[in-house]
């Protein structure tokens, strides 16, 4: 029997084929976002803490309450909002799973759901399988900020999702003040929700502040905030995010997060729960990661790639334009195999494969890593 496809043009993840790239040539990876250092050892005796008292069996679907109390202090406490733990606070296995279960939860056949390119490659996926149609709408290069006049004009009727990510995957843009505003705007006019993609909200640059939907009532009301423990303590394995949202929209998205996967491992939720009293580990992310950022490029000052800022996430853009007029496709993978670094081709994240001669490095690796990968880079 023949089977017809639901997702007819949607292939193997880039994240797949460049990582298999990499392994097939011994090259540096730089390409799928997790670190190549270790998590906190204080968290892995946590974890193993948990087990060894029994915490091995079905966790409660919403999570468990130690995780979800504190996520609710530390929202309070950065952002002062107030969510209730026990209708407005949902532990998921991945941000991604958040973010299915809450697109699933809105759009319906026909709804319309913008999504801003290059944007990263679960939401399109997701918003076809309901039936819906994603709207794209390309973020302004080189420096990926937000087209509003054209936001506006895509907005109509059948409009039902705004999806933002901020910081973002791939640019590594962040949302500014003027961006709440004009989001503010929107929701006031229109009857749409807003999803916010927030996994990397503690890894931001420059002095800049991460602008989270939970720090403004009128946005918090309309919005699933979703965020991930994997970014921030390096544990991007253990596959444990969580999504906040008003209790009339958590509702529905249990209704879906519980076929989904019903509830994460409950020794790496308690032993999270634990070390969220650690704040130090989070709120020193940032000048963690802008040290790596920072070192990396300090090592490409007299290669022929070109920085575009990066004020936030751990990737870093890279403009090859003055070195190939090669598709970033096959200048990633010519990079790959006789250079040795791997990188991912941002063009796969637009609709109409818009190429501007820019690779996507990940920084999120050990010293040794970066200089080494640099070194390769700089020889180019």
């Amino acid at each position: 029997m023949k089977l017809q496809s639901k997702l007819p043009n949607v292939g193997t993840t880039i994240f797949t084929i460049m990582t298999n790239l990499s392994n097939a040539h011994n090259a540096i990876n730089l390409s799928q976002g997790f670190p190549d250092f270790d998590v906190p050892p204080e968290l892995i005796t946590l974890v193993e803490k948990y087990m060894r008292k029994g915490f091995n069996q079905y966790a409660p679907m919403q999570g468990v309450l130690p995780l979800r109390e504190k996520i609710a202090q530390k929202i309070e406490k950065l952002y002062g909002t107030t969510y209730d733990i026990d209708k407005e606070i949902t532990i998921t296995t991945g941000a991604t799973e958040a973010l299915f279960a809450a697109i699933t939860a809105v759009v319906h056949k026909d709804d319309e759901v913008i999504i801003f390119d290059p944007a990263y490659d679960s939401y399109g996926p997701a918003i076809e399988l309901c039936g819906g149609k994603p709207v794209h709408i390309k973020l302004i290069h080189p420096d990926y900020s937000i087209d509003w006049d054209q936001v506006n004009k895509q907005l109509s009727s059948k409009t039902k999702l705004l999806i933002i990510n901020s910081p973002h995957n791939p640019a590594g843009s962040v949302l500014s003040r003027d961006d709440i505003t004009e989001l503010k705007k929107i929701i006031e006019n229109y009857n749409i929700f807003v999803l916010s993609d927030e996994v990397y909200e503690h890894i931001i640059f420059d002095g800049k502040k991460h602008e989270s939907m939970s720090r403004y009532p009128e946005l918090a009301a309309k919005s699933f905030v979703v965020s991930s423990f994997g970014k921030t303590y390096h544990a991007t394995g253990w596959k444990i995010g969580y999504c906040v949202a008003p209790e009339n929209m958590t509702e529905e998205f249990r209704k879906i997060h519980q076929y989904l996967t019903f509830s994460s491992n409950p020794s790496v939720q308690l032993a999270y729960a634990e070390f969220l009293d650690y704040e130090n580990v989070y709120m020193n992310l940032a000048s963690f990661y802008q040290k790596k950022r920072d070192l990396f490029l300090s090592k490409l000052k007299n290669s022929r790639f070109r920085a575009i800022p990066c004020h936030g996430s751990y990737f870093q853009m890279l403009d090859y334009s003055e070195i190939s007029d090669m598709a970033d496709t096959q200048f990633s993978q010519k990079l790959t195999i006789e250079h040795k670094v791997a990188s991912i081709p941002p063009s796969v994240f637009y609709k109409k494969r818009d190429d501007y001669k820019v690779l996507r490095f990940c920084f999120a690796k050990k010293d040794k890593t970066l200089e080494e990968a640099a070194l390769k880079l700089c020889a180019i």
